[in-house]
């Protein structure tokens, strides 16, 4: 009876950590999402930077509560849009301060009678000088406006006093902005997008012609050769068969198996020899028995890989279940349908139809593949002239995460008549697997890739591992 209750409480336990983890999984897509980000960044930062501004000002009785008005205008300014028209740090203090001087010299200067709260000549002489002050400096700050008008009427503290806490708190929100910005912001891609610092382990199955599977192995290594640790390991499989499923029987160890395997060794290790010598990475050669999907995968943890690159396979036109079996792993995976002369890939066009870890992933390895000389293109397409601003700023956003220049294309055109009208200008084509979609979605239309046909470019379809 115990034993019985221990192992449903274990059960419960287990399920509420796989739980857990695919609700994580899921709260780390959502951030990846720029848009996001910096929603949840503007709902903690700004509402932390005032407290801090309350606390200070509720020790030191001059300042005035008058302050926090255009603090909080700017700072939501600045954290909503860290790149935008408005997002600088030295524009936004100079403007708040320029702001806050431009009312007190209305408020001192003469310039209409006493009897007034606030005067309203003082009001218009104050936005007046403070447009004329922003615009002169290049200091327009929507926000200078506000600490014009307030410093008016700043009755619990001197205007002198009102100016010196705006600058030095504005100093303060300055400075947070831009270490968030520079720190965190700009590299994103390295704290949020996990491709940025892996996916240099690859591990390659040479299957089906040897011609297209020593063409796979060399993308691979282009990919591993981007980072210092880069690495590639080369798998063959010798038991399962070639038709790429787990369901035949594995067949009894024949008599010449060993030979077999010499042989297989020894062929790996010639492809092994021109990765080392065309990417510069460590190359090793794995032979191995098995079922092809399980031995894969195996192999994939028992050689520390985090990426599998496979040849891309059809089976009577739809993708094989080996590479189905591999995208239903865990590991990320590229499958290459690449012509076997191409080594280089030096124009290379991602296609994205929404932000987030696949989009990203797709343009990381579009860097990597063209490397510092090469050219790289990232588009998405829309249905309607309406939708083009929204995708442009997507867009630019994706391809502020890489380091490198990135052209960017909003096409309103299907996608595959705007790959088949431009892919012969391109020599990769990086799409995805549509992994993030339902199953009942990818039978009502079926993912972009398995839609292309004589397409003259090479194409390399990239899945996110299932957590």
């Amino acid at each position: 009876m115990l034993d019985r209750i221990l192992a449903r409480v274990a059960a419960i336990v287990r399920r509420l950590r796989r739980i857990e983890r695919r609700e994580l999984a899921a709260l780390g897509r959502w951030i990846q999402h720029t848009g996001n980000l910096l929603h949840l960044t503007v709902l903690v930062a700004v509402p932390l930077l005032i407290a801090l501004v309350t606390v200070v000002s509720n020790v030191l009785t001059e300042l005035s509560f008058l302050l926090f008005p255009p603090l909080a205008a700017g700072a939501y300014t600045l954290f909503s849009d860290p790149e935008g028209r408005y997002a600088s740090p030295r524009k936004f203090v100079v403007g708040l301060v320029a702001g806050a001087c431009c009312g007190w010299v209305a408020l001192a200067l003469p310039v209409a009678p006493a009897e007034p709260v606030v005067s309203p000549l003082s009001a218009a002489l104050s936005i007046f000088l403070t447009g004329v002050v922003t615009w002169f400096l290049d200091v327009e700050e929507p926000a200078a406006f506000s600490t014009a008008l307030l410093v008016l009427v700043t009755d619990d503290a001197s205007p002198e006093a009102y100016v010196a806490s705006v600058a030095v708190f504005g100093t303060l929100v300055a400075v947070v902005f831009g270490l968030w910005r520079s720190r965190f912001y700009e590299r994103r891609a390295r704290y949020l997008y996990d491709t940025a610092g892996s996916a240099d382990h690859v591990l390659v199955p040479m299957r089906g012609d040897p011609a297209i599977a020593e063409t796979t192995a060399v993308f691979g290594a282009t990919l591993a050769a981007a980072h210092d640790a880069g690495k590639v390991v080369l798998l063959a499989v010798l038991d399962g068969g070639d038709g790429g499923g787990d369901d035949a029987a594995t067949p009894a160890i024949d008599a010449d198996a060993d030979t077999r395997a010499t042989r297989t060794a020894e062929r790996l290790e010639s492809v092994a020899k021109t990765v080392r010598t065309r990417a510069g990475v460590p190359c090793e050669v794995v032979v191995a028995r098995g079922s092809p999907v399980s031995t894969t995968v195996e192999t994939a943890s028992n050689t520390n890989c985090d990426l599998v690159v496979t040849p891309y396979e059809e089976d009577r036109g739809l993708l094989s279940p080996y590479v189905h079996g591999v995208f239903d792993s865990r590991y990320d995976t590229v499958a290459v349908r690449t012509t076997a002369g191409r080594r280089r890939w030096r124009r290379v066009l991602v296609m994205v139809a929404r932000p987030g870890d696949s989009a990203h992933a797709m343009l990381d390895f579009g860097t990597r593949l063209t490397g510092p000389n090469g050219s790289l293109s990232v588009c998405t397409c829309i249905e309607a002239e309406m939708e083009r601003r929204g995708a442009e700023k997507r867009l630019a956003d994706l391809a502020e995460t890489v380091d490198a220049e990135v052209e960017t294309r909003v096409a309103r055109s299907e996608v595959t008549e705007f790959i088949g009208a431009n892919a012969s200008t391109y020599d990769l084509l990086v799409v995805g697997s549509s992994g993030d979609r339902s199953r009942a979605s990818r039978l009502l239309s079926p993912p972009t890739f398995e839609r292309l046909r004589d397409i003259d470019c090479d194409v390399a379809v990239v899945d996110r591992g299932n957590v």
